[in-house]
């Protein structure tokens, strides 16, 4: 169960921003933070405020994944060649809740983190429940066979709200996708603007 479920919009308001894009968002009716005192203006941050913005914007994102989960991505990006902030996207996007979410089997990150938890998903035709399982290039994801006729995988697969990105191919007849490749950051379908480098940044500190 994630641990952020009926609160999980709250985000949206706290950084000003529709993180997910959902028409369902609080942000788009009321554009300012939360708080008993009603609409009032945001100070302009420091840098460090950017920073720290910027990570909670990206971690939000992903879930609201852990602190710690999320720095231990982050090592895991800088012991890596080339870009860090390229290299922490692909690792975040190659996260079996993720791809279960970019494959539209799931409406949102939150769900796609339960339905792994479940069991409802097999990789290379082997059951995983481990949302933070790392995807590898080549990979099939499937939606178990009894899982299949659950509503909420009906509708999501049904739903425009969202494309699937092209790292990854899906068949929506055999529920079934393979994962292309691990994206860059242009690759990613982000409905607003993320900065990675500044999360790179706030963890150099």
């Amino acid at each position: 169960m994630s641990k952020r479920l009926s609160s999980k919009y709250k985000i949206n308001r706290r950084l000003g921003e529709n993180l997910w894009g959902r028409p369902k968002s609080p942000v788009n009716a009321r554009a300012y933070v939360p708080g008993q005192h009603g609409p009032t203006r945001r100070k302009k941050p420091t840098d460090y405020g950017l920073q720290l913005n910027a990570k909670q914007k990206l971690k939000g994102y992903y879930g609201n994944i852990g602190e710690r989960q999320f720095r231990n991505l982050f090592k895991e990006a800088v012991r890596q060649r080339g870009d860090t902030s390229e290299t922490l996207i692909g690792l975040l996007e190659r996260r079996l809740d993720t791809v279960i979410y970019r494959m539209r089997f799931v409406p949102t990150v939150f769900a796609a983190r339960q339905f792994v938890n479940h069991g409802h998903v097999l990789v290379n035709g082997t059951r995983v429940n481990i949302p933070s399982y790392q995807v590898q290039e080549g990979d099939v994801i499937e939606v178990r066979e009894r899982s299949r006729q659950i509503n909420m995988v009906f509708e999501a697969t049904q739903s425009g709200e969202r494309d699937v990105p092209d790292y990854m191919e899906v068949d929506y007849k055999s529920m079934k996708g393979k994962f292309l490749r691990a994206p860059g950051f242009e690759d990613v379908p982000y409905p607003v603007k993320m900065e990675p480098h500044l999360v790179v940044e706030y963890y150099s500190r």
